[in-house]
């Protein structure tokens, strides 16, 4: 099986999957039987939000060795790290996976779908179109520089954990305990649930 990713993206919810991803997930093949469960954050402050966020969801589900469990409700959110009132208020939800890719594949596949949706890195904490976190993946804790696992700010954002909560009350994050406890200690101000607002979980 190959694919890649090409420069077109009318559709970014049907795009390929990267080759090095597909390569990853042929060599899973025999441990199909044995999915991981991993945790991913969303967020987006640009264009039309909620249709970003789902079609991320779309895109997710979409990759060989990924299936999408669960679908957070959405929330909005005040930017992290900027001052009050300079960019748009996000949309923030999170999603709960089962996937046989290993981590750095799983990362290499959302780094796709941010590029799908033209997620520009040019500051830190600057808008975006679209912002694909991994929050969690199975019981791992590793502090590999390319990617830290529990995302290293996870337990202090209450964007994440909220949303996390409410579509698995018996969370935990590896390394830090229950998400129920650790949301206790983080500030909600600027964080609102939209119950006007919905994403699809895939068929």
């Amino acid at each position: 099986m190959t694919a890649s990713f090409t420069e077109s993206h009318s559709d970014p919810t049907v795009q390929p999957v990267p080759a090095s991803v597909v390569q990853q997930v042929d060599a899973a093949d025999t441990t199909l039987h044995n999915p991981q469960r991993a945790v991913i954050s969303l967020g987006s402050n640009l264009g039309n939000r909620l249709e970003t966020l789902q079609g991320a969801i779309d895109a997710l589900e979409d990759t060989p060795g990924v299936r999408v469990k669960a679908v957070s409700p959405v929330y909005e959110t005040e930017p992290w790290g900027v001052p009050a009132g300079s960019q748009p208020s996000y949309f923030n939800a999170v999603v709960v996976l089962k996937t046989t890719l290993p981590p750095s594949s799983l990362l290499e596949r959302a780094h796709a779908v941010e590029e799908a949706f033209h997620r520009v890195r040019e500051e830190r904490w600057g808008p975006r179109t679209i912002d694909v976190d991994i929050v969690a993946y199975a019981d791992e804790v590793s502090d590999d520089p390319t990617l830290t696992l529990p995302h290293p700010r996870a337990h202090e954002r209450a964007f994440v954990l909220a949303p996390w909560h409410d579509v698995d009350p018996e969370a935990q994050l590896p390394g830090r305990g229950p998400v129920a406890a650790l949301l206790e200690t983080v500030a909600l101000d600027g964080v609102a649930p939209r119950a006007d607002l919905e994403l699809q979980l895939p068929e």
